[in-house]
């Protein structure tokens, strides 16, 4: 056994320097045959989502308001390149929220262009390399009015919600004041 780290698959264990920790991700498996397959993403009949992407383990990925501002450059040049609709946005340190509509490309092609582009970017400034967004990323359909703008007065108030902001209107990195 390596003194570093091993991973035991039956058990679920971690051994770091020789003690034994229980692994934080277990792997979910079918009657032991390996890893499920993800679900395949649901479609929504009116093409609009509430998208969501996160940092690798919840990291912080807008170091700064530079960083915002390339990440919100990214989204105006894929909206004409992927024929999308925004209607609204928040960035926050370490996750973003989108309201989008899919016309052109569909939703999973613009979210890779859009967040490939700004790895590129954030890797490249900060010099560093590998992933920066935990996962695919997690999204909701919307079929409603009434679910559409539950969602967009939830996307706005998060800065609120998350101590960042007293109003909505001090609220710098969303869609609120376009």
């Amino acid at each position: 056994m390596s003194n570093r780290v091993k991973v035991v698959q039956g058990d679920r264990y971690l051994v770091l320097f020789g003690t034994r920790y229980l692994s934080p991700c277990p792997t979910k498996t079918n009657k032991g045959d390996g890893p499920l397959p993800r679900t395949k993403r649901q479609k929504s009949g009116t093409g609009i989502y509430h998208i969501m992407l996160r940092g690798i383990n919840k990291q912080t990925i807008f170091e700064g308001e530079e960083d915002k501002r390339a990440f919100i450059k990214r989204l105006k040049k894929y909206k004409g390149i992927c024929d999308y609709k925004l209607y609204g946005y928040c960035l926050m340190d370490n996750h973003v929220h989108l309201l989008m509509k899919e016309n052109g490309d569909s939703i999973s092609d613009c979210l890779q262009r859009i967040s490939s582009s700004y790895v590129y970017w954030y890797n490249n400034k900060y010099e560093r390399c590998g992933h920066l967004f935990q996962e695919r990323f997690k999204s909701e359909t919307i079929e409603t009015e009434v679910s559409f703008k539950k969602v967009l007065r939830y996307i706005h108030q998060n800065p609120l919600k998350a101590g960042l902001a007293k109003t909505i209107y001090e609220s710098k990195w969303t869609s609120f004041h376009e």
